[in-house]
């Protein structure tokens, strides 16, 4: 395409031609990309990189006194597959990462609801403020306050003997670890939930509170399945971060409890055993990002029958 232009004594210039739109969007996105560019390159660098180093590692042999040898084979993974005992260690984070994920869904969504839709402006600062208190503390920090709290001799038994009950058993047990994973994933289940449920229009619930549907039906009829990108995002953050747990299931869980990430430090730190425990890492690795994939895909499939 091209434009005339007419000179001041009337004359009709050349057509001027004008930039092919290809070129124009190349212009557009070029700012954008040399902005974007450092970021990702530091992005890809700090953490493609070791992850590349480790995977190497994991393909080395461990000979004792010699800690690693060059090698390209598959024996530390085969030695995974092959010990039961790291087959156990798997489910145990499994279904522990699992049942602290869904307790803090069950836990975060009614706080995050009462946040948006109940409490006052003046009170709704306050009180997310006290949900992202707990984050400004490290994990180490708070694991050492549920060990005050579910020792032997701790707030909790010194609680049930005021009762009258004999005390129970809950330090290096595996219920203490999932009560010390939810009060630290808590907070972040709470956030992302509030900021889904806050660009809900509350004049849908009106709506359906109008056409005489109860308010758990429209929770469960409406509010649910637009909340649950939110659902999703925040299941997935929780369900990442308590895979790769260390800090809570060493302090808490005790030497007789283990799970993927302190079985990893076990094997790189004390056995000094680098290939096997970069394989561990890699294992666990997979299995979370097969497991979030999968949920993925299968929740947004039931989104978009919900939104149809």
């Amino acid at each position: 395409m091209s434009t005339a232009t007419t000179s001041p004594g009337g004359a009709t210039a050349p057509p001027l031609p004008l930039p092919a739109p290809g070129a124009r969007d190349r212009r557009r996105l070029s700012p954008a990309f040399g902005l974007a560019a450092p970021g990702t390159l530091f992005v890809v660098l700090a953490l493609m990189g070791p992850l590349a180093l480790m995977f190497r590692y994991s393909l080395n042999r461990f000979v004792p006194g010699q800690m690693m040898v060059e090698a390209f084979t598959l024996a530390n993974y085969q030695k995974f597959f092959a010990d039961s005992y790291y087959q156990e260690v798997l489910a145990t984070t499994l279904w522990v990462s699992g049942l602290s994920t869904l307790l803090c869904l069950l836990a975060g969504f009614p706080v995050a609801y009462f946040l948006v839709r109940q409490a006052s402006d003046k009170w709704k600062g306050r009180l997310l403020l006290l949900v992202i208190l707990p984050l400004l503390m490290g994990n180490a920090v708070r694991t050492a306050a549920w060990m005050v709290i579910l020792g032997d001799k701790g707030l909790f038994n010194a609680f049930v003997s005021t009762l009258g009950l004999s005390p129970v058993k809950l330090m290096y047990t595996p219920t203490a670890v999932v009560i010390g994973l939810v009060s630290v994933l808590l907070p972040f289940m709470i956030v992302t939930l509030q900021s889904v449920i806050e660009g809900i229009d509350a004049n849908l619930e009106a709506a359906a509170s109008s056409l005489g549907a109860s308010h758990l039906t429209t929770l469960w009829r409406v509010v649910l399945p637009l909340a649950l990108p939110g659902i999703l995002a925040g299941t997935m953050l929780c369900f990442i971060l308590s895979m790769n747990a260390y800090a809570t299931p060493v302090l808490i869980g005790g030497p007789s409890f283990q799970m993927m990430a302190p079985a990893v430090y076990q094997q790189v730190a004390k056995a000094m055993n680098w290939p096997f425990g970069a394989a561990l890492a890699f294992v666990l690795m997979a299995v979370t990002l097969v497991l979030t994939t999968t949920a993925n895909i299968l929740v947004q499939r039931r989104y978009r029958r919900w939104s149809e």
